[in-house]
């Protein structure tokens, strides 16, 4: 009978799958290219073995290189990962003509986003119908304190729990960015009373989003939301953008029932 090593009888993670999560995780938070010096210098893994990785992922196609063969850049496999993801979540799935209502109500930028740790992903957008500058977040991660969506999804939490999954220094992305955890913990019990949180200018200057939580479970993991520029924002706008926002929610808890 063959016998386990000692890493499938103890349950510890091996270490080569734990360096290449990392190491895939690095260069997603870090778009573009990487010298094998700025990598090691980012992971401290010994160069011999970091160098062996790299190229090794760079013939699965997991990482790249530029045209001189020494920097480094997440890879092409990765985006069929991260779309086949998408493609087959059931939220995703059941949000799309959600989504679709939403962005026709209010003619604004929709997302769909979902809570990673102390960070939000996003998963879905409408653009606006208005001429702005084309963008789009699907695969953005983003700190869940200076979003609508995230601090619609942390105010599903008690506070105790929102105080361990948020990170202990807040970052500051504008001068509008609530940095202080206890100033935060505020707003999220405000939060819980409208049924909905505000972003307001927190995370880009001169936009402000609207979002609410999806409850389809407790704590609640997805969220939507509508962004919309300040300077287009009346009091009889901001009220019809809340309105159709909350709406949109029931309607996907009552599609996610379906499910």
């Amino acid at each position: 009978m063959a016998q386990s090593s000692p890493a499938e009888s103890t349950g510890a993670p091996v270490k080569s799958a734990v360096r290449t999560v990392e190491l895939l995780e690095y260069f997603a938070g870090h778009p573009g290219m990487h010298s094998l010096a700025e990598v090691h210098e980012a992971l401290c893994y010994p160069k011999s073995s970091l160098y062996m990785l790299l190229r090794t992922l760079v013939e699965l196609g997991w990482v790249e290189t530029d045209l001189t063969g020494t920097r480094y850049g997440i890879g092409v496999r990765a985006l069929l990962v991260g779309t086949s993801y998408i493609d087959g979540d059931e939220v995703v799935s059941a949000a799309r003509p959600v989504l679709d209502k939403l962005a026709a109500d209010t003619t604004e930028t929709i997302h769909l986003a979902r809570l990673d740790g102390s960070d939000v992903v996003y998963l879905a957008t409408r653009q606006s119908q208005h001429y702005l500058r084309p963008f789009t977040r699907v695969g953005r991660r983003l700190p869940a304190h200076s979003t609508s969506h995230g601090k619609a999804l942390l105010a599903t939490y008690p506070d105790e729990q929102v105080r361990e999954l948020l990170p202990a220094t807040l970052a500051q992305l504008t001068e509008h960015t609530i940095t202080d955890r206890e100033q935060l913990i505020e707003e999220l019990g405000r939060v819980r009373e409208s049924g909905y949180a505000v972003d307001n200018e927190e995370n880009t200057l001169g936009l402000r989003c609207y979002g609410t939580a999806i409850p389809y479970r407790r704590p609640a993991r997805d969220a939507i939301s509508v962004s919309t520029p300040v300077a287009r924002l009346t009091p009889g706008r901001e009220e019809l953008i809340r309105e159709a926002l909350l709406a949109a929610r029931d309607r996907l808890i009552t599609a996610m029932r379906h499910l």
